[in-house]
């Protein structure tokens, strides 16, 4: 039971003219014994916590940034009217702001055998699943003067999908697809290793690209057109270790490469090829098989990277190869997301990886800090110059570590937390279009 603002405000009216004009104690019985019987009948009149009814409805997934709207059914079995505050508990990171959170607060009344639904609006600020807590109800009496109270559990899971802003970048990506896989007039040899279809020479053709027993059989030069060969397979490596736990700005590395990974997906599926995931640091923390030109490959992509974290130890780098080699038992090009850091590449990744390049394409991915590109240019202090020095030996360290990888015959591909996922796009399409996917 717990007492409303009413009842003292009751109890305290009361009390100030027996004080004032017969301080006594059966002035205080004669204003505290009426007030005690309506709490009591109050009480007895206010509806039943315990035998209400719950049930929820709505969505079960939002994409980080976007709201979703969860209902929860309140059915009154009992046959008193239901005058209540309900409050719907859920994790803080559900909402962006403390203002959001009022829309888990509810104040309604419903007649017995009745039922009514309040909704939820949740915004959260965070990926993964986020549950819902208990429902709290506070049944007031028709005085207003006491409340009934107690809570339910009613279990109901939303799940945070990455935001995928990259798909932006998605148009003129597949624009360019198009012209690769010629189904634009813009053919050009080289691009792509699987013979397409015989044309008419065209004055500025490569005449290497001519085909002379086609056209002897015929009045007009024949030319070969080409495009990139379909059902490549796409190994994604995400290293969830603890260099991806670094922020750049507000996104984390590994929500920047989350990011990358999804626009890479829908483009190379787009393709016709097979892409597959594995999230790794010293075990496997997620896995996707995907289908050649499956649709269901991003939706799945994004749901096992919704509840995907950085964990903060050390990435076993041979371990990293294994699992890698291991998803790719046949010729692949291997996109590994990681950081550029000198320690973590020279003594974990440079060492396997020939056992990687002698039968894949590796290609690299790492985000850069655009913060180490200002400090090289700070000035006008002590402290500045000390930044700039600091600056410049950083970049100067990334510089050298994509040499190395380079000179094992890895793409790299180095870019700030928004550029990640169309440099990697593009990256993609010049391998497949040099024909070495």
């Amino acid at each position: 039971m717990a007492l409303t603002g009413r009842a003292a405000l009751v109890a305290a009216l009361g009390s100030l003219p027996v004080g004032i004009l017969a301080p006594s104690w059966t002035g205080m019985l004669a204003v505290n014994v009426p007030l005690s019987l309506a709490i009591l009948c109050d009480y007895a009149l206010a509806a039943p916590v315990r035998t209400l009814r719950f049930t929820r409805s709505g969505d079960t997934s939002v994409r980080l940034g976007d709201t979703a709207t969860v209902q929860l059914t309140v059915t009154n079995p009992s046959s008193r009217r239901l005058r209540a505050q309900l409050r719907d508990a859920w994790p803080p990171s559900s909402w962006t702001s403390e203002t959001e959170q009022a829309s888990s607060r509810h104040q309604f009344a419903v007649p017995g055998g009745e039922r009514i639904r309040l909704t939820t609006f949740l915004r959260p600020s965070r990926r993964g699943d986020r549950r819902a807590d208990r429902v709290t109800v506070r049944s007031f009496g028709p005085l207003g003067l006491v409340a009934r109270q107690g809570y339910h559990r009613v279990p109901w899971t939303v799940r945070v999908l990455p935001p995928f802003t990259s798909r932006k970048h998605l148009p003129s990506r597949l624009a360019r697809l198009r012209e690769l896989d010629g189904r634009t007039s813009v053919l050009t040899r080289g691009e792509g290793t699987e013979f397409d279809s015989l044309r008419a020479y065209v004055p500025g053709d490569d005449t290497r690209s001519i085909d002379w027993r086609a056209t002897a059989r015929q009045s007009a030069v024949a030319v070969r057109t080409w495009r990139p060969e379909r059902d490549r397979h796409i190994l994604v490596v995400l290293d969830t270790g603890r260099t991806s736990a670094g922020r750049v700005g507000d996104v984390p590395r590994l929500d920047a490469a989350m990011d990358a990974t999804l626009l890479l997906t829908a483009l190379a599926t787009r393709a016709g090829d097979r892409v597959n995931l594995i999230a790794y640091d010293r075990r496997v923390r997620a896995q996707v098989q995907g289908k050649a030109a499956g649709g269901d490959v991003l939706s799945s992509l994004v749901n096992a990277l919704a509840t995907l974290e950085p964990e903060l130890v050390e990435t076993d780098a041979r371990g990293l190869s294994t699992a890698a080699l291991a998803n790719a038992p046949r010729r692949s090009l291997i996109v590994l997301l990681t950081s550029l850091d000198a320690a973590p590449v020279e003594e974990g990744l440079l060492p396997v990886l020939p056992q990687l390049t002698r039968r894949h394409t590796v290609l690299v991915a790492a985000v850069a800090d655009p913060h180490i590109e200002a400090m090289t240019g700070a000035r006008g202090s002590v402290e500045a110059i000390y930044e700039a020095a600091a600056g410049t030996q950083a970049q100067a360290q990334r510089r050298r570590t994509a040499d190395q990888l380079r000179h094992h015959g890895v793409t790299v591909v180095d870019a700030a937390p928004n550029d990640l996922a169309p440099a990697l796009a593009d990256a993609y399409l010049a391998l497949k279009a040099a024909g070495r996917l």
